[in-house]
C-alpha cells in the first residue's frame, strides 16, 4: 500500500479535503443558529404579546374614540370621567319637563310626573363594551393608528307608561271641544241664527307615540306638538234654516203673534195674553196637540164658575174655545174666541186668544212640533 493509498484508507488527517469533517460542523452551526433565532423570534413575540396584553389591560376603562351615549360623545374617557359627562349633558337636561304645544296653550310633563329615570352606569357599561368589541391586538392597533369605533349607544331610560298616558289624558281634557251646532236664538219678536262651531279632538295615539320618543331619546328639543282633529257639528249654519221650517214667536208685551217659515217673518197676528192673575207662561215650548172644534175641559177654578171641572162640547155656545185649539203645556194653548174686543190686552186666563179667521188659517200652516218661544 502506497503513501496516497494509506492516506484514502484512513482519512485525511491534516482536514485538506473538502468533503470531510469541517462540512459537518458548519452544519452543526447552522442548526443551532436557527434554533436560537427562532427562539429569539418567540422571545420577540412573547414580549410584544405581553406588551399588548399590558397596554389593553391598562385601558381596560377607557372608551373608544367615536362612541357616543345618546349623542354625547365620551370617546376617549374614562368610566369615571364619562359618567360625569353623562350626567352633565344627558340627565340634566332630562329633568327639564317636555311642554306639550297647541297654538299658544303649553301643556308641561315633569320628569318627577313621568318618574323619569336615567340609568348612566349600564349606559357606560355599554360603551365600554363597544369600545372592546375587537379583539386585543386589533384595540391596541386601533389605539396607536388613531382608529375609532362608529358607536352611538341607546340611551338608558325608564319612565312610567301609566303617567304618560295619563298626562295626555290630561291634556285631551283641556284641548277637546264638542261641535256646537247651529240653533236658533228666539226673542217675543225675533229669530238670530247661532252660527255652528267646528269642534276638535286631540290625536291622543300620535301624542303619545311623540312624547314617548322624546323621552326615550333623551332628546334635548323639549317641545311637543299636539295635532287635532276637526270634529264637525250635525247641523251648520247653512242647514239650520231646514230645521226649523216653521217657528212660533209670541211677544206678550205687544199682543203679537208672529209665523215664521225658514227663519223669515211670514205673518203677524194681534192675539190676547193671560191677565196678570192668570199670566201666560213664558219660555220655550212646542205645539203639543192640535184639534178643530175642541172640547173644553173646564178647570176647576172658582173663575170657571159653575162649569168648573166639566166639560163642555166643541162648537156650543157655552165653550169659548173657537174654531180651533193649538195646545202648548198645561192646559194653556191658542184658540179662537168671538171676543175680539179683548185681542191686544190681557184678558184671558193664561190662553192665547185670536180671531177665528186668523186661528183657522194659523192652524193649518203649524205641525205638531212646532217650536213657539213666548217672551
Amino acid at each position: 500500500m502506497g503513501k496516497d493509498d494509506s492516506a484514502n484508507a484512513y482519512g485525511n488527517a491534516g482536514g485538506s479535503s473538502p468533503e470531510g469533517p469541517r462540512g459537518v460542523t458548519i452544519a452543526g452551526r447552522r442548526v443551532r443558529l436557527l434554533v436560537i433565532g427562532l427562539a429569539a423570534a418567540a422571545l420577540v413575540l412573547l414580549v410584544t404579546a405581553v406588551g399588548v396584553y399590558a397596554y389593553d389591560s391598562a385601558h381596560n376603562d377607557e372608551i373608544a374614540d367615536g362612541v357616543k351615549v345618546g349623542g354625547v360623545d365620551v370617546g376617549g374617557l374614562d368610566r369615571e370621567q364619562a359618567t360625569q359627562r353623562l350626567q352633565r349633558r344627558l340627565v340634566a337636561p332630562l329633568k327639564q319637563p317636555v311642554e306639550v304645544k297647541l297654538g299658544n296653550q303649553r301643556y308641561p310633563l315633569s320628569a318627577a310626573e313621568a318618574k323619569l329615570r336615567a340609568d348612566v352606569d349600564a349606559m357606560v357599561d355599554e360603551a365600554i363594551d363597544a369600545s372592546r368589541s375587537w379583539g386585543a391586538p386589533g384595540r391596541v392597533m386601533r389605539e396607536l393608528t388613531g382608529g375609532s369605533v362608529d358607536e352611538n349607544v341607546a340611551p338608558k331610560i325608564s319612565y312610567s307608561a301609566k303617567a304618560v298616558e295619563r298626562f295626555v289624558n290630561q291634556v285631551a281634557g283641556s284641548i277637546d271641544r264638542a261641535p256646537l251646532d247651529a240653533s236658533i236664538s228666539a226673542s217675543g219678536s225675533s229669530l238670530n241664527v247661532v252660527p255652528s262651531e267646528n269642534g276638535r279632538k286631540l290625536k291622543r295615539d300620535k301624542l303619545l307615540a311623540s312624547l314617548e320618543t322624546s323621552l326615550d331619546s333623551g332628546a334635548r328639543n323639549k317641545l311637543v306638538n299636539a295635532h287635532v282633529a276637526v270634529d264637525k257639528p250635525e247641523v251648520t249654519t247653512g242647514e239650520v234654516a231646514s230645521e226649523y221650517p216653521v217657528y212660533l214667536t209670541v211677544d206678550r208685551a205687544t199682543y203679537t203673534a208672529r209665523l215664521w217659515k225658514n227663519l223669515k217673518l211670514t205673518k203677524t197676528y194681534t192675539v190676547a195674553v193671560g191677565q196678570p192673575a192668570y199670566p201666560t207662561p213664558s219660555g220655550l215650548f212646542s205645539i203639543e196637540s192640535k184639534q178643530v172644534d175642541p172640547v173644553w175641559s173646564v178647570p176647576n177654578s172658582p173663575w170657571a164658575g159653575e162649569l168648573a171641572g166639566t166639560t163642555v162640547a166643541g162648537g156650543s155656545a157655552e165653550n169659548p174655545l173657537r174654531a180651533r185649539w193649538m195646545g202648548i203645556t198645561d192646559g194653556v194653548g191658542f184658540h179662537g174666541t168671538d171676543e175680539t174686543y179683548s185681542l191686544g190686552s190681557a184678558a184671558s186666563h193664561g190662553c192665547l186668544r185670536m180671531a177665528v179667521p186668523d186661528v183657522i188659517e194659523l192652524y193649518d200652516q203649524v205641525p205638531v212640533g212646532t217650536p213657539i218661544y213666548i217672551g
